[in-house]
Formats: structure tokens, C-alpha cells, sequence
């Protein structure tokens, strides 16, 4: 008998928990732009980082976000394959206030 209830309370506690963090994960939920990850399909992938950042999604994050302007600075990265795709791609998509993402080819 005295394992059934220790078994019923570890269910309880196990099921409170989590509950607990079903709705810590809504409450706690954050929006990632999803130009990042379009940004990033679009740069070679090398993840080298030669252009200064830590690999394509961090180089990607910081061209959505304005920080960084030339996309040049990707070694690997070629005009036709790579940079002109980018370009396009945030000129069609502007920022929620409408501004557009300017980037040097």
C-alpha cells in the first residue's frame, strides 16, 4: 500500500511539473524573425567564419538587423549565387514599419 501512494504522489508531482512548464513555454515563448532563417538558406552555409561572425546564422541576424550592411564580407559567398538572392529577398521583405534593410552588393 505504501508504494502505491508514493507512486501516486510522484504521478501527481510529475504531472504538476509539468503543467507547470507547458504553460511557462506559452508565457515564455519568443518570436524569431522568420527573414533569419531565409537570410541564412541563402548564404553558402560554410559557417567559416571569415566575414567576422560566429557562422551564417549569426551573419544572418546581424543583416536582418540591421548591423550589418555589407554582405561582402562573406569569403565564400558569390554575387549571383548568394548576395543578389539576399538583396531581393529583404527588398521584398520590409521591416514591420515598412523601412527596408539596405545592403551593399
Amino acid at each position: 500500500m505504501t508504494v502505491l501512494w508514493a507512486a501516486l504522489i510522484l504521478l501527481g508531482v510529475g504531472l504538476l511539473l509539468g503543467l507547470g512548464l507547458a504553460i511557462a513555454a506559452k508565457i515564455l515563448y519568443v518570436k524569431e524573425d522568420e527573414r533569419i532563417g531565409e537570410v541564412e538558406k541563402r548564404l553558402p552555409g560554410y559557417n567559416c567564419g571569415s566575414c567576422g561572425y560566429a557562422g551564417c546564422r549569426s551573419m544572418a541576424e546581424a543583416i536582418v538587423a540591421g548591423k550589418e550592411t555589407n554582405i561582402k564580407k562573406c569569403r565564400p559567398g558569390k554575387i549571383d549565387q548568394n548576395f543578389k538572392p539576399i538583396a531581393d529577398y529583404l527588398d521584398e521583405h520590409p521591416n514591420e514599419d515598412g523601412s527596408k534593410i539596405k545592403v551593399n552588393l
